[in-house]
């Protein structure tokens, strides 16, 4: 953990600071401040470019709700993931929302398309509607994202994965879970195993079970080739991901896909071709969708509990904002390796 990203955790109690702060730091009038945020064409660019610079160090977020309401507590809980298509975070969302809604809150949902740039412009415009508290899927940020929301002083949840966390945190260790999906693989006697992910720079967790699934693999002295794909999972990427390995490392005798879509791609593409699995190569993925426990043979993967996290993280959420005790700022909750046939 770097002391970089320590630095910036998140003090509690923390001011958020105001029009008038970010006007005496940029050295302007709070009137200049409000005209570079709102009607940006009436101030002259270098005026407006030290103004947003000053903003977003300083973290401010311009209220956007109206008078007397301005200082009322919100029922909205503000829900940021970085994908609506990928049923891993749909199950999630699921989680957080009924629970809330059990408490009379409702979610504002955001969606990044993994791009941290675009997270950061939703936080902002969301914690300016006032929100009572902030969800968001993982703990990796841009460096304004994390300065906005250290002098934010509403609860923050991040879910997805442990680590350092700005506030509070449910998750699960991704880097065991490549691990432990390695270790099954070398108990089962392969030894020539390739990864395959997509995208893994922005999938950057599909990227810690490749640091854990490699240490696992340079332990027993054996190679860890991985294969980056283009293209977040699909069944079409699964596919491709299968054909790239047959190409490149033709003795592999087992692939370990990033998650199931891709795994369950490659697995028909395996059968289409003739291939028995896991005769010919063994398969597995990870997430333990309903997909890959609907195919023959039945997916080999690891399961997250990818409801219950949405639910656990919601009630500690409610708990902050009930001003009752948190005990533990961090809670793990852990995966389940599924053996099916593919291995």
């Amino acid at each position: 953990m770097s002391d970089k990203r320590k630095s910036t955790r998140r003090r509690r109690g923390s001011e958020q600071p105001t029009l008038q702060q970010v006007a005496d730091a940029a050295g302007v009038s709070a009137i200049t401040v409000s005209r570079a945020l709102n009607a940006p064409e009436r101030v002259n660019a270098a005026t407006r470019i030290k103004v947003l610079a000053t903003v977003e160090r300083l973290g401010y977020v311009p209220n956007l709700v109206a008078g007397s309401l301005a200082s009322a507590r919100s029922r909205f809980i503000a829900v940021i993931v970085p994908s609506l298509a990928n049923a891993v975070f749909i199950e999630v969302i699921h989680g957080l929302q009924e629970t809330f809604e059990r408490e009379g809150y409702q979610i504002l949902l955001g969606n990044t398309d993994y791009d941290i740039e675009r997270e950061y412009q939703l936080i902002r415009t969301f914690l300016g509607w006032s929100c009572s508290a902030l969800v968001t899927a993982g703990l990796r940020h841009s460096e304004a994202c994390r300065s906005l929301l250290t002098h934010w002083d509403k609860p923050i949840m991040e879910v997805m994965e442990l680590g350092d966390a700005l506030d509070l945190n449910v998750g699960l260790d991704h880097h065991e879970a490549g691990r432990c999906m390695a270790r099954h693989l070398l108990a089962q006697q392969y030894r020539s195993v390739v990864y395959v992910g997509a995208c893994l720079d922005r999938d950057y967790r599909a990227r810690m079970r490749f640091e854990g699934h490699r240490e696992v693999l340079h332990a027993a002295g054996l190679e860890a080739p991985m294969i980056e794909l283009d293209q977040l999972g699909s069944l079409d990427a699964g596919a491709t991901g299968l054909e790239r390995v047959l190409s490149r490392y033709p003795s592999a005798d087992a692939i370990h896909f990033a998650n199931d879509d891709l795994a369950t791609g490659a697995l028909l593409r395996a059968q289409r071709l003739g291939m028995t699995i896991p005769g010919d190569i063994a398969i597995a993925g990870f997430n333990g969708l309903p997909l890959g426990q609907h195919v023959t043979p039945r997916l080999t993967t690891i399961r997250s509990p990818r409801e219950n996290m949405g639910r656990l993280a919601a009630e500690e959420v409610l708990k902050r904002l009930d001003a009752k005790r948190v005990t533990r700022r961090r809670h793990d909750v852990g995966f389940e390796l599924l053996v099916g046939g593919s291995t």
